[in-house]
């Protein structure tokens, strides 16, 4: 049976974890290694570092961030933030990712998802996905940290994504992130069942039954950061939710 994962989060700025709301508000949320370390005893299945001001200060990824978790880590790293071509990813997987995400780079030159599938395999390419609920319905793609609307429409996007080359899609709804108010599922449901590739829904996790939604919503693994964050839940207390569900999990 496949086995659903749970994935924290870790926006950084400056080598240090930081968290807002709706992409706002940034506070100070501890030590990158020290969670990571903490969150793999917990049971975390992978863990995400994005880094959340690279692309609006126009700079690559803070590698050393990367290296300095990478040591104290055995379970699979995504990274994403700054990423602007094959180069950067290069630099990511040498300093220890696993998996590359991109966001506005990739809807800046759609091809990048092809030439990172083509360099690396579809595997190591995460499409980022911020989406902003419209007013008429449907969701926008939004970039440079939430700071951009685009013309893109966020479904037909992730969509184009996964034929263009990325392996995997992590969506988020720019509206829930950070407000502990549930994942958008109609967002999870809208473009977990029109792609084939697995889908990790973020934005708005509370509980463990916020989880247990968004995968019966059609998501293969739900990202949270605030809830581990402050200790509003533990990735064991949330994966004891899941398995009471009835979904498959890695103990």
């Amino acid at each position: 049976m496949l086995t659903r994962r749970v994935i924290p989060c870790l926006d950084t700025r400056d080598g240090r974890v930081v968290k807002g709301v709706r992409f706002q508000g940034l506070r100070d949320a501890g030590d990158p290694v020290e969670l990571a370390a903490r969150y793999e005893a917990e049971g975390a299945d992978e863990l995400v570092i994005l880094d959340v001001s690279a692309t609006t200060e126009e700079r690559a990824h803070a590698l050393e961030t990367v290296r300095a978790v990478r040591r104290a880590l055995g379970i699979p790293l995504t990274v994403g933030g700054g990423v602007r071509g094959v180069a950067d990813a290069v630099a990511l997987l040498e300093a220890g990712a696993d998996k590359v995400g991109v966001n506005t780079a990739a809807v800046r030159d759609p091809g990048l998802l092809t030439s990172l599938s083509s360099r690396f395999g579809a595997q190591c390419v995460v499409l980022s996905v911020d989406a902003a609920a419209q007013p008429e319905g449907g969701w926008r793609a939004v970039v440079r940290a939430g700071t951009e609307p685009t013309v893109r429409d966020a479904v037909a996007w992730a969509v184009e994504g996964e034929r263009l080359g990325a392996g995997e899609i992590l969506l988020t709804s720019v509206d829930r992130d950070g407000t502990q108010a549930g994942y958008d599922l109609a967002l999870v449901d809208a473009v977990a069942s029109r792609v084939r590739v697995p889908v990790i829904a973020s934005g708005g996790a509370r509980t463990g039954d916020d989880l247990v939604r968004a995968i019966r919503a059609g998501a293969d693994a739900a990202l949270a950061a605030s809830i581990f964050h402050d200790g509003v839940a533990t990735i064991a207390s949330v994966k004891r939710t899941l398995a009471a569900a009835g979904i498959a999990i890695r103990p």
